[in-house]
C-alpha cells in the first residue's frame, strides 16, 4: 500500500510573474452597453476581479494556509491524489471525507475546516485531475475511479470506518462510496442529492410538497439556459481546454459565471474575491482546467455521470441538507426512496457551494448529523 507524503506547496516566483504578465496583457472583447450577465460573465465584474488579482491578491497567503492545515500527496487506486488532513483534538472524533465538485476545489472547505474539527478528523481530497492532484493524462478517470481513489486514501490514513460528504461531483462520488463501499463507509451526507423517481411510480411523483414543487420549478427556471457548459465538457473538453489553460481571464470568465449563477446572491456574492481567486489558482497553477473538465466526458461515456440515472439504493445512513439556491432541488420522498434517509434539514440561505458560501450552517448541519449517528450507535 502506498504511503501518503507531505506536499509543501511552494510555487515558483516565475509562475506567479507569468500569471501577472498574462493578466496585464488581457485582450478584452467588445462589449454591449448594459449587457450585465445577460450574455454570460459580466465584463465589469470580471475586470474588477482581474484588477484585484493583478494588484492586491497574494497567493502566498493561501499557499501557507493549505500547508498549515496539513497538505499531503499519495497514489491511490492508481491515481495521484493531493489532500488535506486536519485531525481533531478529540482522538475519538468521527473520520469525515469531503469531496468537492466542478468548478470548485479544496479551497471550498478552508473556512469550514476549523469548525468541523470540533467533531471530525477531516480529510479533503482534491479529485484526480483537479488542483494539485492533476493533471490526469489517461482515459477512464470517471466518478467511479474518483470514488475508488478517495476510499483508498482513507484506508491509507487508517480510517476503517468513516463518513463521506459531498456536493456536485462530490455528491456523485459520495453516493458511489455509500452504495459500493458500505463495508467501510458508515454513513453519507450530501447537499446535492441525485434521486430521480421511477416514472412508473405515480405516488412518488406526486409526493412532493407545495414548497418542494415551488423550489423545483424555481431551480429549473434559474438553470434553464445555463447547462451548455455540461454538454461542452461532456463531449469536447479538449477544445475548450486550450483557452482555459492558456488564459487566466478565459478561465475566470468560464468559472466565475457559474459562481454568480449558482450561489445564493440575494444579499450579494457570499464568497469574498480573494477566495474566488484562490479557487481559480487551484486550476491555473497546476494547469488542470482541461483534465477537470474531462471528468464530465469520462463519466458520461462510462454512464456514471450526471446524464445517467441511478438504479440502486444506498443502505447506509444518509443525511441531506437542502440549501434554497442549490441548482438541484430533490423532494424528500424521492431521497427516502433511494437512500436510508435518517437526517433531513432545510437551510435558510445558501446555494450550490454550501460549505464555501455558508460555512457555519454547513458545519452545524454536519454536527447535527453526527449527533444522529451517535444516537443510532453508528459511531
Amino acid at each position: 500500500m502506498a504511503e501518503p507524503e507531505p506536499l509543501v506547496l511552494r510555487v515558483a516566483d516565475r509562475e506567479l510573474d507569468d500569471l501577472r504578465r498574462r493578466l496585464a496583457a488581457t485582450r478584452w472583447p467588445a462589449e454591449i452597453d448594459g449587457a450585465g450577465w445577460d450574455y454570460g460573465t459580466d465584463q465589469g465584474f470580471l475586470k474588477n476581479v482581474v484588477e484585484h488579482w493583478l494588484h492586491r491578491y497574494d497567493w502566498r497567503r493561501v499557499e501557507a494556509e493549505i500547508n498549515d492545515v496539513g497538505s499531503f500527496v499519495t497514489e491511490a487506486a492508481g491515481q495521484r491524489v493531493h489532500f488535506l488532513h486536519a485531525r481533531s483534538t478529540d482522538p475519538d472524533a468521527i473520520p469525515l471525507l469531503l469531496t468537492h465538485g466542478w468548478p470548485g476545489s479544496i479551497v471550498e472547505f478552508l473556512d469550514v475546516l476549523p469548525l468541523l474539527r470540533n467533531r471530525f478528523h477531516v480529510v479533503v481530497i482534491s479529485m484526480p485531475g483537479y488542483g494539485f492532484s492533476g493533471p490526469t493524462r489517461q482515459r477512464g478517470v470517471d466518478v467511479v475511479a474518483v470514488a475508488a481513489a478517495a476510499d483508498d486514501v482513507m484506508g491509507q490514513l487508517g480510517y476503517d470506518r468513516y463518513v463521506a460528504q459531498g456536493g456536485d461531483w462530490g455528491a456523485l462520488v459520495t453516493r458511489q462510496l455509500g452504495e459500493h463501499y458500505a463495508d467501510r463507509v458508515a454513513a453519507i451526507h450530501t447537499n446535492m442529492c441525485f434521486a430521480p423517481p421511477d416514472r412508473d411510480d405515480p405516488e412518488l411523483l406526486a409526493a412532493m410538497t407545495d414548497t418542494e414543487q415551488a423550489a423545483v420549478i424555481a431551480a429549473a427556471q434559474r438553470t434553464a439556459d445555463g447547462t451548455a457548459y455540461l454538454k461542452q465538457q461532456a463531449t469536447r473538453p479538449h477544445s475548450l481546454g486550450f483557452g482555459l489553460d492558456d488564459s487566466p481571464v478565459g478561465l475566470a470568465g468560464w468559472i466565475l459565471e457559474k459562481f454568480h449563477a449558482w450561489c445564493d446572491i440575494r444579499a450579494g456574492m457570499p464568497i469574498r474575491t480573494d477566495r474566488l481567486i484562490d479557487n481559480l489558482m487551484l486550476y491555473w497553477l497546476p494547469v488542470t482546467a482541461t483534465s477537470a473538465a474531462r471528468l464530465y466526458c469520462e463519466s458520461a461515456r462510462a454512464a456514471s455521470g450526471p446524464l445517467s440515472t441511478w438504479a440502486g439504493r444506498v443502505a447506509v445512513p444518509t443525511g441531506y441538507a437542502v440549501y434554497p439556491y442549490e441548482i438541484l432541488q430533490t423532494p424528500r420522498a424521492w431521497v427516502a426512496a433511494r437512500y436510508n434517509l435518517v437526517h433531513y434539514s432545510r437551510q435558510e440561505r445558501g446555494g450550490h457551494f454550501a460549505a464555501f458560501e455558508q460555512p457555519s450552517l454547513f458545519a452545524a448541519d454536519l454536527a447535527a448529523f453526527a449527533d444522529v449517528l451517535v444516537g443510532q450507535r453508528v459511531f
